[in-house]
């Protein structure tokens, strides 16, 4: 799949996590100020324009979502069940993560997509911060890049009902401010942000590895105000393995 990159706009995203920020509500909330979320660089339009987007998402049936969501894949089938993939990181070792595609069924079919392309290989984890998150899978590094395609936010504020919690050791989507913008970059929660519920598309857990997720989080250095890494600095994926 041809790696591109997407030109969002810029503006305050819901967080800012810094190196303390913990998991609290209101973290969220006294974060408005600034940039740095989860999302995407470069392309967030302000939270009211995402809740006036997405203001309609109510009405929408569940027939209707399940229609979106297979014509958001494509002509791929669309997963269901668990399923199961391997991070393998240059030096650290490997994360085990369980995808849930009962849960967020477009989600889990473009990553395990991605994942047999190969398209992880050789990427980075270019944005980390402390107690709250790592985030790779970006093709250029900069928080712009994306796959060939983007996919419908699988979310409850976007119409599509998702159990998943943001807690320690969830995976999830990134993405800009607009719902239907993800497309290969995610996140691996370093402790719990369930604040994050019905605003981004979670879509498994890491069954085993954590550890390495606390000594990445917790040892990376050079970050600058916003999480982001210094290239070289940045941990380094050198594969991801579809189990089953």
């Amino acid at each position: 799949m041809k790696r591109r990159i997407i030109c969002f706009l810029s503006a305050a995203v819901l967080i800012v996590m810094t190196a303390g920020c913990g998991s609290g509500k209101n973290a969220a909330e006294e974060s408005q100020e600034e940039t740095g979320s989860v999302q995407e660089e470069e392309g967030q339009e302000s939270p009211e324009e995402n809740a006036a987007a997405g203001e309609d998402t109510e009405q929408i049936k569940e027939n209707d979502a399940d229609n979106v969501q297979a014509q958001s894949i494509g002509n791929e089938d669309v997963l269901s069940g668990k399923h199961y993939v391997n991070i393998h990181i240059k030096d650290k070792g490997t994360i085990k993560v369980e995808l849930d595609a009962d849960a967020a069924p477009v989600t889990v079919t473009n990553f395990v997509s991605l994942v047999k392309e190969g398209f992880y290989d050789g990427l980075t984890f270019h944005r980390i911060i402390k107690d709250f998150m790592m985030q790779g899978g970006d093709p250029t590094g900069t928080g712009m890049g994306s796959s060939d395609k983007t996919i419908v936010g699988e979310f409850v504020n976007n119409g599509v009902e998702n159990p998943i919690s943001h807690t320690r050791g969830t995976i999830s989507m990134a993405r800009s401010n607009l719902p239907d913008s993800a497309s290969c970059q995610f996140f691996i929660m370093h402790q719990d942000g369930t604040y994050l519920d019905g605003d981004y598309a979670a879509f498994g857990h890491v069954t085993e590895g954590m550890e390495i997720v606390d000594d990445i989080c917790d040892n990376t250095t050079g970050q600058d105000r916003n999480g982001v890494v210094p290239e070289e600095n940045r941990p380094v994926i050198e594969s991801i393995e579809y189990v089953e």
